[in-house]
C-alpha cells in the first residue's frame, strides 16, 4: 500500500506531538467534523478505510484512537471520513496534503392517491407512458426516516426478482430483520453515528424511535410510498380522500436509507455515508426530501451537493425538495445544477367544511376533521375579546401561545385572525386546546394547504369570510356556530397552483442556475404512514394511522422521483442531465383550464420560473421530449471553476486533475434547459447545445417570447437533424432596451417541429454600470 507520508504530514505530525505534550488542564470540547479528501487513492474500499486510519492516527496518537474517533469512512463514491475531533485537531488535519476541506457536521431537516391521477399517470400500462413499464427495472433509493415494511404499499406481489446487479443489504436492528425486506423493499440501511455524536445516545425504550430502518415518524414511509408504492384499494385518511393509492413507479424496486430520526433532524455525516453506500449498492434514482435553509453552504461544503455530485457522476439521478420557506424570494435550497430541485403545487382535490351560524346562514371553510363536536351548536368568541391577563389584544387576535383567558375560552369556538406576529394556525390550535376550547376558526391568507387537526375542529377561512363571521358575532346577542363533517371534493378547484409554502428562487448561491427546476403535487397528499407515529386521538381513543395526508416539498420530491424512475426504465441510456432536461422542457405553465398558472402568496400572482422552474411536470410529454440539453461531469467541473473555487479543491473533490481556466461567461453558458442572466448590462450572447432524441430526421424552428425590456435573437433559427447530425449548437443574443435598473423579467424560447414543443425559460435582469454612482 502506498504511504501517505510527506514533509507536510511530517510537520503536522510534529505539531500533533507538541499538542499532546501540553499539560491536560481541561478536557477539550469535541465535535463531529467531516473530512473531505476527494479522489480515492485505492480502488479497494478496505485500503481506502485504512488510509483514513493512518492519516488520523498522526493527529490522535494511534490507529486504535483513530478507529475510535472515526464514525464513517466514505470509500465508494469518494474518499473522506467523519470523526469526533477537537477544534485544534480539526485545524491540524485541514492542512494535511490531500484534504480538500473539513466542515462541521450540521443537522438538517426533512421538508415536510389523487395526485397521480391528476398527473395522468395511470396504474395500468396504457398510453405512451406505458413505455416506462411502471418503473420496472429501476431502483429508487429514498433517504428519509425509514420505512414501515408492513404497509400494504410495499407488498411484493407481482414484483420481479431482485436484480443481480444489486449489492445492497437488509440491515437488521430494533423491530427489523431480514424478513422485512422482500422483492419490493430490496435493501434497507440506517445511520445514526453522526446524530448521536451531536445529541448523545438515543433512548428507544419508550418506543418513540427504532435503532433500525423501521420508521417511527411516518415521513419516510409517506415519501417512499409516493414514489414507488404499490396499488392499495380504498385507501383513505379517516374516510377522507378515499380511493386507489399508489406510487408513481409502482413496479420499481425500493431501497431505504434511514438518515433522519423522529426525534428531529438528520446529520450530514450520516447523510454522506448513505450517499456513499447508495452509490455502491447500485440505485438508479435517489429521492432526498431534506435540506437546510439559507444561508446556504458552498457546494464544496454542503453534504447534499457533494454526495449528489458523486452520485450523478455515476449516472444516478438525484431528486431533492426545494424547501418550505415560501413565498419569499431567494429561499430555495438544494441548488446544485446536477440535482433536480422540486417545488410544490396543488391538485384538484379540496376538503370543504360547512360552518352553520345561529341565524341558519352557512359559510364554507376547509379542514381535515372527522371527529366529534360536529352538528352541535357552540358559543363562538373572538380571540381579541378574551385576552389573558399577561397578554395583549394583538397576540390574542392571532391566538398566540398563552394569549387567551382560559375561563372565558372554555367550551367555546374561538375565532382567530392571522397577524404579522402570529401566522400559524398550528400554534392557534394548540392555544385553543390549552384553554379547553372546542373548536378553532382561523382566518388567514388564502391557501389550499389544509392543516391536520384530529382533536378539535380547525377550520381555515380567508379574511373575507372571517370578517363576515365577525360581523355576525357583533350583531348577535348569543352568537353560536356548528360544524359539519369535512367532505372530499374532486375537480372543483383550479389547479395546479404553486403552494404558498414552496421555497422560491432565485438561488442565493448561483444566480445563473434557475431553481427550482420543476413543480409537482405537494399539497394534501395521501400516502402510507407509520402506525408507530403519533396516533390520531378520536373521541379520546388513540387510533394508529396507516395512511395520512401531508403537505410540503417533501411530498412533491418523491412525485418527481417516481417520474424519473419511469424515464429511466424507458430510456436507460439517458444521463441525469438529459432526464432533467426532459422534465423541464415539456412542463406545463398553464392550469387545467388553459389559464396561466398562479402562485399562492400574499397576494396571489401569476407564477414565474422562480416559483416553478420549467413549470408543472407532465410525465407523458417528458417521455418524448424531442430534444434534450445534455451535460456531464466535465461541465459541472467547469461550473465550479467559474464560481471561483480553487484548482486543488476542485481536483480533489471531483477526482479529476483540474486546472481552471478563467471564464467570465461560462456560468451563463452552462448547458442548462434554461437561460438566466442576473446582470444584463447591454448585449450578451450565450450558447446552448441540443441533442436530438426524437425522429432521426427532424427540423425544429425557433420561436421567442422575449422577456420584457429585452430584444432576443436566435442563431441559427432552424435546426436540422439527421443520422449524422445529432447535436447542434445555437446562440441566443439578448439586447437590453432599458436604460434603468430593472427587475427580473421572464420569457420563453420554443423549438418546434410540428409535434414536439421544446420550451426553455428565459430570465433576465437589466443592470446599469455604476448604478449607485449615477444616483
Amino acid at each position: 500500500m502506498a504511504s501517505l507520508w510527506s514533509p507536510g504530514i511530517f510537520l503536522a505530525h510534529v505539531l500533533a506531538l507538541l499538542l499532546k505534550a501540553l499539560p491536560p488542564v481541561i478536557l477539550a470540547e469535541t465535535n463531529v467534523y467531516i473530512v473531505y479528501m476527494g479522489d480515492k487513492l485505492h480502488d479497494e474500499p478496505e485500503l481506502v478505510q485504512e488510509s483514513h486510519h493512518e492519516l488520523l492516527a498522526d493527529i490522535v496518537g494511534s490507529k486504535d484512537a483513530a478507529k475510535e474517533s472515526i464514525l464513517y469512512s466514505y470509500k465508494h463514491g469518494f474518499s473522506g471520513f467523519a470523526a469526533v475531533l477537537t477544534k485544534s485537531q480539526e485545524k491540524l488535519i485541514a492542512d494535511f496534503p490531500g484534504v480538500v476541506g473539513v466542515v462541521r457536521n450540521r443537522i438538517i431537516s426533512s421538508h415536510t392517491t389523487r395526485s397521480w391521477d391528476f398527473l395522468q399517470v395511470k396504474p395500468q400500462l396504457v398510453g405512451r407512458i406505458s413505455t416506462g413499464h411502471s418503473g420496472a427495472g429501476s431502483i429508487i433509493g429514498v433517504m428519509d426516516t425509514g420505512i414501515w415494511p408492513e404497509s400494504k404499499s410495499f407488498r411484493d406481489e407481482g414484483m420481479a426478482e431482485v436484480p443481480s446487479r444489486w449489492r445492497g443489504i437488509c440491515q437488521e436492528g430494533e423491530g427489523f430483520n431480514r424478513s422485512h425486506c422482500n422483492r419490493k423493499i430490496i435493501g434497507a440501511r440506517w445511520y445514526i453515528k453522526g446524530y448521536e455524536a451531536e445529541f448523545g445516545k438515543l433512548n428507544t425504550s419508550d418506543g418513540d424511535e427504532f435503532l433500525s430502518p423501521r420508521d417511527a415518524g411516518g415521513h419516510g414511509t409517506h415519501t417512499s410510498s409516493t414514489a414507488t408504492g404499490g396499488l392499495v384499494e380504498n385507501a383513505s385518511f379517516m374516510g377522507l380522500a378515499q380511493g386507489l393509492a399508489r406510487g408513481g413507479a409502482p413496479s420499481a424496486w425500493l431501497a431505504v436509507y434511514k438518515v433522519c430520526w423522529a426525534t428531529g433532524g438528520c446529520a450530514e455525516a450520516d447523510l454522506l455515508a448513505a450517499f456513499d453506500d447508495a452509490i455502491f449498492d447500485g440505485v438508479d434514482v435517489l429521492s432526498v426530501s431534506l435540506g437546510s435553509a439559507p444561508p446556504l453552504a458552498t457546494y464544496v461544503e454542503d453534504a447534499v451537493a457533494i454526495g449528489s455530485f458523486y452520485a450523478v457522476a455515476k449516472g444516478i439521478s438525484v431528486v431533492c425538495s426545494a424547501g418550505n420557506s415560501g413565498p419569499y424570494p431567494q429561499t430555495i435550497t438544494n441548488t446544485a445544477p446536477w440535482v433536480v430541485t422540486v417545488a410544490a403545487s396543488t391538485i384538484d382535490r379540496a376538503f370543504p367544511t360547512i360552518i352553520t351560524l345561529g341565524n341558519n346562514q352557512t359559510i364554507v371553510g376547509q379542514a381535515l376533521y372527522t371527529g366529534k363536536n360536529v352538528d352541535t351548536f357552540h358559543p363562538i368568541v373572538y380571540g381579541e375579546e378574551i385576552v389573558a391577563d399577561d397578554s395583549d389584544e394583538d397576540s390574542a387576535r392571532g391566538c398566540a401561545s398563552g394569549s387567551l383567558n382560559a375561563t372565558l375560552a372554555r367550551g367555546k369556538v374561538i375565532l382567530c385572525f392571522e397577524s404579522r406576529s402570529q401566522r400559524s394556525n398550528i400554534i392557534a390550535r394548540r392555544t385553543v386546546l390549552d384553554v379547553k376550547g372546542v373548536g378553532l376558526i382561523f382566518a388567514q391568507s388564502p391557501t389550499k394547504d389544509v392543516t391536520l387537526s384530529l382533536d378539535i375542529p380547525c377550520i381555515q377561512v380567508d379574511f373575507a369570510i372571517g370578517t363576515y363571521l365577525l360581523t355576525y358575532m357583533e350583531s348577535s346577542r348569543n352568537p353560536v356556530v356548528k360544524f359539519s363533517f369535512t367532505k372530499t371534493v374532486i375537480g372543483q378547484q383550479i389547479s395546479p397552483e404553486v403552494a404558498f409554502f414552496s421555497s422560491r428562487g432565485p438561488s442565493s448561491i448561483s444566480a445563473t442556475v434557475l431553481k427550482p427546476d420543476i413543480a409537482a403535487p405537494g399539497v394534501n397528499i395521501l400516502a402510507s404512514w407509520s402506525p408507530a407515529a403519533s396516533p390520531a386521538i378520536i373521541d379520546n381513543e388513540a387510533r394508529p394511522l396507516d395512511f395520512k395526508i401531508e403537505s410540503g416539498t417533501s411530498m412533491s420530491c418523491p412525485h418527481i422521483s417516481g417520474v424519473v424512475a419511469l424515464l429511466k426504465a424507458a430510456h436507460p441510456k439517458w444521463s441525469p442531465a438529459a432526464i432533467k432536461s426532459a422534465l423541464i422542457t415539456t412542463a406545463s405553465i398553464e392550469d387545467e383550464y388553459g389559464q396561466k398558472t398562479v402562485a399562492e402568496g400574499a397576494p396571489h400572482k401569476q407564477a414565474d420560473p422562480f416559483d416553478y422552474g420549467g413549470g408543472h411536470v407532465d410525465p407523458e410529454r417528458a417521455m418524448h421530449p424531442g430534444l434534450v440539453f445534455d451535460m456531464g461531469t466535465s461541465d459541472y467541473i467547469r461550473f465550479l471553476c467559474a464560481l471561483g473555487y480553487n484548482n486543488s479543491a476542485i481536483s480533489l473533490m471531483t477526482r479529476t486533475r483540474t486546472r481552471c481556466k478563467k471564464s467570465t461567461t461560462f456560468l451563463v453558458n452552462l448547458n442548462l434547459p434554461s437561460i438566466t442572466i442576473p446582470e444584463l448590462k447591454q448585449n450578451l450572447t450565450v450558447s446552448r447545445t441540443v441533442t436530438n432524441v426524437g425522429p432521426i430526421t427532424s427540423i425544429y424552428v425557433a420561436r421567442v417570447l422575449a422577456p420584457a425590456g429585452t430584444h432576443v435573437t436566435v442563431e441559427p433559427s432552424v435546426l436540422s437533424f439527421d443520422s449524422i447530425r445529432k447535436k447542434i449548437k445555437f446562440k441566443v443574443t439578448f439586447c437590453s432596451m432599458l436604460r434603468i435598473q430593472g427587475r427580473y423579467s421572464f420569457g420563453n424560447l420554443f423549438w418546434e417541429d410540428g409535434f414536439h414543443v421544446v420550451r426553455i425559460p428565459l430570465i433576465v435582469r437589466t443592470v446599469i454600470d455604476d448604478f449607485y454612482a449615477e444616483i
